[in-house]
């Protein structure tokens, strides 16, 4: 039996009515494979954006310059990589009710503040510079793709979307 053509639903509430509408019309084994199937498409649609897929990652992750800013932070070796595990150290010091080492790590996190300032103003200005020269008619360049390679050099490897594709010191 043919319907006719498929509208989306407007709004959640609508699509939320439509699914209950969809599994009451369903038995039980019916619900689980489906839902088994929903599970299986979204872990692959993860796995694919993990792996820089371009039809899966966000649209801040989109396009060739984007995954060549990508490549090229991951092989880069910098200080405001260290500034994640550095600031969980220094958030933990302040937590010990010693004033003498309240003092030194309030100092510490200023300092380490101003040395991930400077170094994502130079990280930005050396990414933006390298895409220019690799793509000299990209738009895809200013504080924008500056923003990017610094967010992405912020975040530990293990916890950046799309995963790494290479390793710090390889040529890209």
């Amino acid at each position: 039996m043919r319907t006719g053509p498929v509208t989306a639903p407007v709004t959640r509430k609508e699509a939320k009515e439509r699914r209950k509408a969809a599994e009451a019309s369903m038995s039980k084994g019916e619900r689980k494979a489906a839902r088994a199937e929903q599970r299986a498409a979204r872990e692959e649609r993860r796995q694919l954006m993990m792996d820089g897929d371009d039809r899966y990652v966000l649209s801040r992750d989109r396009g060739e310059v984007r995954r060549f800013a990508r490549d090229w932070v991951d092989t880069h070796r910098r200080l405001i990589n260290f500034f994640m595990p550095l600031a969980l150290f220094v958030i933990i010091f302040q937590l010990i009710p010693n004033p003498e080492l309240m003092f030194y790590s309030q100092n510490l996190f200023l300092i380490l503040i101003v040395v991930v300032v400077v170094d994502g103003i130079l990280l930005g200005r050396t990414v933006n510079r390298v895409v220019r020269e690799r793509f000299p008619d990209t738009e895809d360049t200013g504080f924008g793709m500056g923003w990017y390679a610094v967010m992405r050099a912020t975040q530990p490897r293990m916890l950046r979307t799309p995963r790494p594709r290479v390793r710090p010191g390889d040529a890209i």
